[in-house]
């Protein structure tokens, strides 16, 4: 691999942003695409953005040829706001699919390592976790608490950050008065647009298992068909 390349991609692995090298199998030609990049006229577009959603490498057909796509994607993760049963259940759910669960929750009674054996857990506020945890888009964000105290700030500052997913419990009357407080706070309507409440993919969950379920279910589906390049 070309040193400039080489060393352009260990910037962006640094800087836990995604690319994909395209390397022309017949020659080495090799080129760096990328997420974000504008990919209309790209040959290879439709490959590139599966490489970038499924994180795989493998070898594709090309106009000139076999291509081999070599993505380094940053492992995606969850930060649920609020140690409680959903988020207990969520622990075997998101090990098991091999993402990084964080949970915070200022209210040592429920953030102790008794209740998340094994799980990265900050007993502190949101305002002190999470600036620190550098929350980028391959993080998902699910607020649990039902508290507007903890899981307001945890919201607009995912937003902020560009999480891939922000989502909170509630229901739609919850919804409206949290809409209320926040886009009074400084996020504009479509940013309150992009926050997933009720959280979770609508499958009739009632047990905070089940919830747990919905909530991670609909956590992977917008990162595995997340929009790659201009819209089509």
């Amino acid at each position: 691999m070309d040193l400039k390349l080489l060393s352009t991609l260990n910037g962006l692995r640094r800087e836990r942003r995604a690319a994909v090298v395209v390397t022309r199998l017949a020659d080495g030609a090799a080129r760096l695409v990328t997420e974000g990049d504008d990919l209309a006229g790209d040959p290879l577009r439709a490959e590139i953005a599966a490489a970038f959603r499924s994180g795989r490498s493998g070898v594709v057909a090309g106009p000139d040829g076999e291509v081999f796509l070599a993505a380094e994607v940053p492992p995606p993760r969850i930060v649920a706001v609020g140690a409680v049963h959903i988020s207990q259940a969520m622990v075997p759910i998101v090990r098991a699919i091999g993402w990084d669960l964080v949970v915070v929750d200022p209210r040592t009674a429920f953030a102790s390592p008794e209740r998340f054996p094994g799980v990265q857990l900050h007993a502190d506020w949101p305002e002190t976790v999470l600036p620190g945890l550098a929350l980028d888009p391959y993080t998902a964000l699910a607020a649990v608490t039902h508290d507007p105290k903890i899981d307001d700030f945890a919201l607009v500052h995912a937003v902020e950050r560009g999480c891939f997913y922000v989502g909170a419990l509630g229901s739609r009357k919850t919804n409206a008065r949290r809409r209320e407080r926040l886009v009074g706070s400084g996020l504009t309507e479509a940013d309150f647009e992009a926050i997933r409440a009720p959280i979770g993919l609508d499958i009739g969950a009632a047990s905070p298992a089940e919830i747990a379920v919905a909530v991670v279910a609909e956590i992977i589906e917008t990162f595995r068909r997340r929009t790659i390049g201009t819209p089509s």
